[in-house]
């Protein structure tokens, strides 16, 4: 997984001597560490400086870069200006979607005079859209722990049990079964809560005769997975039903129109034309989906705004939903990995309606 030429190969086209690369998930697709660390990217070499509580970890484990240790007197952006400098590169791209003012000053305080600090986050954007098949395998795997975990969650939804009781389940069953850690904190939802796409969790017992949904991700290897399922605890009503099944139509009218080279609304206007045209398509206010790897949400994005066509290898999320305020709310999610062929649904967890 050598990301550093990929980035490397990019820097003509983008008119970049370099790249500077700071954020958490810029590090690790890079380098493959989170160490609060700097890579600096030219069109010749990679240079990664971080401080003494990484340096040996970094020694160890990157091998496309030189390693450097930051100090308090020479810091990250001080080595960083100075490897600049001995190089006389000019035009340097930043993470402006992540960087912050400070670091901005900053940068500008200790590089060169005459260093031009140009937007560059869509170069990465774009390389991280396509997943390798490393990365997609760690996805895999971290989408394994989280159907898992939906198997077992059933058998603590009963009424009585809190729907924060049920997130700290979700917690403890993923990291139980090997997860680094939560891709983002669950969503638990029960009855009129439903009708809240990213309700938190609160002290609302489960009542009989309720939608739950329950939205929760892991982290494995460094790549998110994420899934949504609504199961009724005690018998629903026929609106439930009802609902339940246009969702699902939608959800599968969505995927079916998923693949590469496909734009995102479209994707999304297949799953929403469903709903619409049984009476919920107001009641569906979000999304398709959205891609995910290293973040929880990035891009590309299958949304009513998004009219690029998604490339072969993004991983998107599919999860339509309908919501009707104060009453109950239904969304089922999975996650796509797109080829020019078609889709591949990496989420195995059931999706007719299970009622317990």
């Amino acid at each position: 997984m050598n990301h550093l030429e990929h980035i490397r190969s990019r820097l003509a086209g983008a008119e970049l001597d370099a790249l500077i690369i700071t954020s958490e998930p810029g590090e690790f697709y890079a380098v493959g560490m989170k160490g609060e660390g700097l890579v600096l990217v030219t069109r010749e070499e990679s240079c990664y400086f971080t401080d003494s509580r990484y340096i040996e970890l970094a020694e160890q484990s990157i091998e496309h870069a030189v390693v450097t240790m930051a100090t308090s007197d020479r810091p990250q952006l001080m080595l960083a200006g100075e490897a600049l400098a001995a190089r006389n590169l000019k035009r340097v791209g930043i993470e402006e979607q992540y960087l912050t003012v400070e670091a901005y000053w900053g940068m500008q305080r200790v590089f060169p005079v005459g260093t031009e600090l140009v937007p560059a986050s869509a170069l990465l954007t774009e390389l991280r859209g396509t997943k390798d098949a490393e990365e997609l395998e760690r996805m895999r795997r971290a989408q394994a722990i989280t159907d898992r975990v939906f198997s077992e969650i059933l058998n603590d939804l009963k009424p009585g049990v809190t729907e924060r009781q049920i997130a700290a389940r979700l917690t403890y069953l993923q990291m139980y079964y090997g997860a680094e850690k939560n891709s983002f904190d669950p969503i638990v939802a029960s009855g009129a809560n439903g009708s809240m796409p990213h309700a938190v969790p609160g002290d609302k017992s489960i009542c009989q005769g309720e939608f739950v949904t329950m939205d929760f991700g892991c982290v494995c290897g460094g790549y998110c997975s994420d899934m949504t399922r609504t199961v009724a605890v005690g018998e629903p009503t026929e609106e439930m039903r009802q609902v339940y099944d246009a969702v699902l139509r939608a959800q599968l009218a969505g995927i079916a129109r998923a693949r590469a080279g496909i734009p995102g609304c479209e994707i999304h206007n297949a799953a929403w034309q469903v709903l619409r045209e049984v009476g919920y398509g107001d009641y569906f206010g979000h999304g398709f989906g959205h891609g995910l790897g290293l973040e929880i949400h990035e891009k590309p994005n299958a949304n009513l705004s998004n009219a690029e066509r998604l490339p072969a290898g993004a991983v998107i999320s599919a999860e339509p939903g309908v919501y009707l305020p104060g009453r109950f709310g239904v969304r089922i999610e999975d996650v796509l990995w797109l080829t020019n062929e078609g889709r591949v649904d990496l989420t195995q967890s059931p999706k007719k309606l299970i009622v317990l």
